[in-house]
C-alpha cells in the first residue's frame, strides 16, 4: 500500500475517533447533566487516549498524535464536568 494512502487512512481514522466523542461533549456542557456518565470509563478512555500519543510521539506518528490530543482535551473536559457535576 503507498505511504500516502497509509497516511490518508490514518488521518481519517483520527479524524472519526476524534469527532465520536464530540456529542456527549456537547450534550454535557449544554445540559450540565452528568448523572449516567461513568467517571471510571472515561478516566480508563483518557488514560489509553494519554498512553496511545505517548506511543505516538514516539514513533513520529504526527496525524496520530494530532488526533490523540485533541480526543484527550474533549475527553478531559467530559472528565471534569464529571467531577464538577457529579
Amino acid at each position: 500500500m503507498p505511504d500516502w494512502l497509509v497516511t490518508a487512512i490514518g488521518v481519517v481514522a483520527g479524524i472519526i475517533g476524534t469527532l465520536c466523542f464530540m456529542p456527549q461533549l456537547i450534550k454535557t456542557l449544554s445540559t450540565r447533566e452528568t448523572r449516567d456518565l461513568s467517571l471510571g470509563s472515561n478516566v480508563m478512555l483518557l488514560a489509553t487516549i494519554l498512553l496511545w500519543l505517548v506511543y505516538a510521539l514516539n514513533i513520529g506518528a504526527w496525524p496520530m498524535v494530532a488526533s490523540n490530543v485533541i480526543g484527550a482535551v474533549i475527553v478531559g473536559v467530559i472528565v471534569l464536568c464529571k467531577l464538577r457535576y457529579g
